[in-house]
Formats: C-alpha cells, structure tokens, sequence
C-alpha cells in the first residue's frame, strides 16, 4: 500500500457520511490518504501527535471537518506546517452550520486554514489533489480530465435541453 498524501480527520465518527465525500473523490484520483477520528476537544493530546507528525509520515495535506465549534481545522493548522483544508460540518447540535463555517473561516492572521462550503467534503478533496497537482503531474493530468468531463456533461445537458425543451426533467 502506498504512503498516504492526505489525511481525512474528523471530530467524530458522526461527521462521517459528509466525509466520505473527500475519501471517494481521492479514490477517484487513485490519491492514497489515510481516515480516521481526531477530536480537538475529546482528544487534545492525540490531535496535538496527529498534527505534529503528520509530515514525517509523508502527508502533504490535512482535510478536516468538523461541526458546532469546529476547531479540529484551526487547532491541527496551528501545529502544522502542512497545508489544512477545513470542512464545516451540519451537526446535530448546530445553528444551521453557521457556527461550523464561522469557527473555521475565521482564524487569526497566521493560521490559515482553507476553507470549503458547508459539508463539501468533495471540494475539500478537490482542493488537496489540486495542491498535491502542482507538483505531480500525473495527479494534475487525472484533475484535468475530471474537469474536462464535467465540462462534457454540462454541454450534453445544454443539448439535452435544446432538443427535448425544458418542460422534461432531464438528468
């Protein structure tokens, strides 16, 4: 098996069905990464190691969601030197995600954390492969393909609708 690249964490295993997301797209670009759970608050001392030697063991990117307070992104960006990729996520105890969104787009000057929608996980994925691609070329030949194929299928859909009209549903 190859050395992950990227590192998909969560705060919590109930994050998983939004990031799952992330995992597929990176299986799509044939990208390795590892998946696991890392909780700022429940797990401090884990978090703190996972960022710490993240390098070390080969990872160029981190992706992290996390909902409410969501400071997984921004604490794991403050001990790493590695680009961090934060997904807000729509948790059970949320104010409609806003609180996700807010506790990570907003951090302090010198702790960037990249910033994805909320529960856009794939554009987190994304977004690694394409900082990943800058210096592989062979993972910046699968991201333009895959942008050549959305392409595609937008003009096909462009047609679809010229010939049958916009009165049929048309996938």
């Amino acid at each position: 098996m190859a050395t992950p690249l990227i590192g998909i964490i969560m705060g919590s295993d109930s994050d998983l069905s939004v990031m799952q997301a992330a995992a597929d797209i990176l299986k799509q670009f044939e990208i390795p990464f590892e998946f696991t759970v890392v909780s700022a608050h429940r797990t401090p001392l884990r978090m703190v190691e996972y960022a710490q030697t993240a390098k070390q063991r080969g990872l160029k990117v981190i992706i992290a969601g996390a909902g409410g307070a969501a400071h997984l992104p921004g604490m794991v960006a403050s001990v790493t030197t590695l680009p961090v990729i934060g997904v807000p996520v729509k948790s059970s105890n949320s104010i409609d995600g806003w609180d996700s969104v807010l506790s990570i787009l907003q951090m302090p000057n010198g702790v960037p954390v990249a910033t994805v929608a909320l529960n856009a996980a794939k554009n987190a994925g994304i977004l690694a492969a394409q900082i990943i691609g800058a210096s592989d070329e062979s993972i910046s030949s699968k991201i333009a393909a895959y942008k050549t194929t959305m392409n595609e299928e937008v003009l096909s859909k462009i047609d679809k609708l010229k010939k049958e009209g916009w009165e049929n549903k048309f996938d």
